[in-house]
């Protein structure tokens, strides 16, 4: 507790950028935490009157404070002498809790918006008054009416409440979130609520939580018993075998378990890095044929990530039998892996579920270790170098844990899976070639379950299609469409169909999460 002592705690009511605000702070140098907005935890300190944190934050939400059931304040609570600021939800929840109004409104907010700073004090301090800011809205309710003792803060266009203050009581709310990269100037005034209003410092970096978590791994684990870390390649699990083998050294076991549904050669640079550069343990287990008679006939993606997730953990426990004292999993989840599969803090909403987290069977033999659940890949990567992994470990793109599965749409055959993985390779080596790999987040093949009309060869074709996908993004929470050179798509699109046996036809993705994800399934 003695970090977050000085730094800012979070209170998650289901929203989905929720932790976006912990790592927002977390890059000012300064440690932040999440906890369920019920977390009994938070009555405690309001019992004892002791302060957890330097600043409190009320996260967004997906419910409205007038609906039964609806998560609401723990008591007391605003009764803290803490510095609050409500960001949407929450900023109603403050409304509703000081005597404001909060109803549907009859034009709803969502996406980018203008507000207009109408006093530029609190969080919007250094600003003009006038001054028009872009922020990322995503409401249906507003405050119709202000709470006892707030000012109007600023404005949208609509003329609806979008921040106010009570400076006295060093309560804050804002109707937007300034958590997300498209609000302009978003930082800054969580900086300014950071910093200016809650008074910390920028003294916490990535070395204090590899040293903080390092020591719960040999806590939890102890002086005996052992860890299976599913391993696959990737930065994320990767980075888990690296802290696992500095936290209990040769009481790490690595299983890598060949799926069938791998990239290009995955297999063999994994144990180039593993075997030979790390000399970890490493148990490689060829499941090709019982991952794919498995997956047979299975066109659903959810179903896919159950079959992929419990065919997982059926490997690791035959493993597992074959060690003496195994008792851990570890694995690299992330934190919007978790946000989008389950609600593990407050009622967020269930996009899709990720075979190392709501795909996982409910009854598990080992008891799991995931050390970068609330992290997010670039903050991973930032972790990988402090333990020294090699660059172009840590600089790979993402990869799914289901792999290629996700990115055959309709079933998994043997042939569709070498079309995919080809025209993959062809594409993230194309982009190495052409020094683009590194100026996109995640690029990568796709293939669609219908079938096009081709001209080759003065015949008519009638083969499959590729799609190609590449996004930029700073956390993997919000993505946009690279902005790849349309020459650069064109020759992709030449080799893949010259190269690549029964594909006619490529097509280049240009949507943007949200909507979509950056997966297609």
């Amino acid at each position: 507790m003695s970090e977050l002592k000085s730094g800012i705690l979070v209170l998650d009511y289901g929203s989905q950028y929720t932790l976006l605000i912990a790592r927002r702070i977390r890059e000012m140098g300064v440690y932040c935490e999440v906890w369920p907005c019920n977390d009994e935890r938070v009555g405690q300190f309001v019992e004892s009157g002791d302060l957890p944190s330097a600043g409190l934050i009320l996260s967004g939400g997906p419910s409205s404070v007038s609906i039964d059931g609806a998560p609401q304040l723990q008591g007391g609570l605003l009764d803290l002498e803490i510095p609050i600021l409500g960001i949407c939800y929450g900023m109603q929840l403050l409304a509703d809790a000081r005597g404001g109004r909060v109803e549907p409104s009859e034009v709803g907010e969502y996406g980018r918006t203008t507000i207009v700073i109408d006093e530029p004090v609190g969080l919007f301090h250094g600003f003009d008054e006038g001054e028009s800011l872009d922020v990322w809205m995503s409401h249906g309710d507003a405050v119709v009416e202000s709470p006892q003792g707030f000012n109007r803060v600023a404005s949208t266009e609509n003329g609806l409440l979008a921040a106010m203050a009570d400076e006295e009581a060093g309560r804050y709310g804002l109707q937007f979130h300034p958590e997300v990269s498209h609000t302009e100037q978003g930082e800054v005034l969580l900086e300014n609520f950071v910093f200016h209003v809650c008074g910390c410092s920028d003294e916490w970096n990535m070395s204090n939580f590899l040293e903080t978590h390092i020591a719960q791994i040999r806590e939890q684990v102890g002086d005996d018993e052992r860890v299976i870390c599913g391993l696959s390649g990737g930065v994320d699990s990767s980075v888990v075998a690296a802290m696992l083998h500095r936290a209990i050294g040769d009481r790490l076991t690595c299983v890598f378990v060949d799926n069938g549904l791998l990239r290009h050669r995955e297999g063999e640079k994994v144990r180039t890095i593993f075997e030979d550069h790390f000399g970890v343990d490493l148990r490689v287990v060829d499941a090709r044929d019982k991952f794919l008679s498995r997956l047979e006939g299975v066109v659903d993606p959810e179903e896919k990530r159950v079959v992929i997730g419990e065919t997982f953990i059926e490997v690791f426990d035959e493993v597992a039998a074959e060690i003496d004292n195994a008792k851990y999993l570890a694995q690299g989840t992330l934190y919007p892996d978790v946000i989008e599969s389950v609600s593990v803090r407050g009622p967020s909403a269930t996009i899709k579920s990720h075979h190392n987290v709501g795909g996982l069977p409910e009854e598990l033999d080992f008891e799991l270790i995931e050390p970068l659940r609330e992290l997010f890949k670039d903050e991973v990567r930032v972790l990988g170098r402090t333990l020294g992994l090699p660059a172009d470990m840590v600089d790979r793109h993402p990869f799914p844990g289901p792999g290629l599965a996700v990115r055959i749409l309709g079933e998994i055959t043997p042939e569709r899976l070498e079309i995919v993985r080809a025209a993959d390779h062809i594409f993230i080596e194309g982009l190495r070639k052409d020094e683009l790999y590194h100026s996109v987040w995640q690029a990568f093949a796709v293939l669609l379950p219908v079938r096009t009309v081709g001209v080759m060869g003065d015949s008519r074709t009638y083969d499959q299609v590729i799609a190609l996908r590449a996004v930029t993004s700073r956390d993997g929470m919000t993505a946009d469409r690279a902005h790849l050179p349309m020459d650069f798509l064109g020759r992709m699109s030449d080799q893949i169909i010259n190269q690549v046996k029964g594909v006619n036809r490529v097509v280049y993705d240009v949507s943007s999460k949200p909507p979509a994800t950056i997966e297609w399934e």
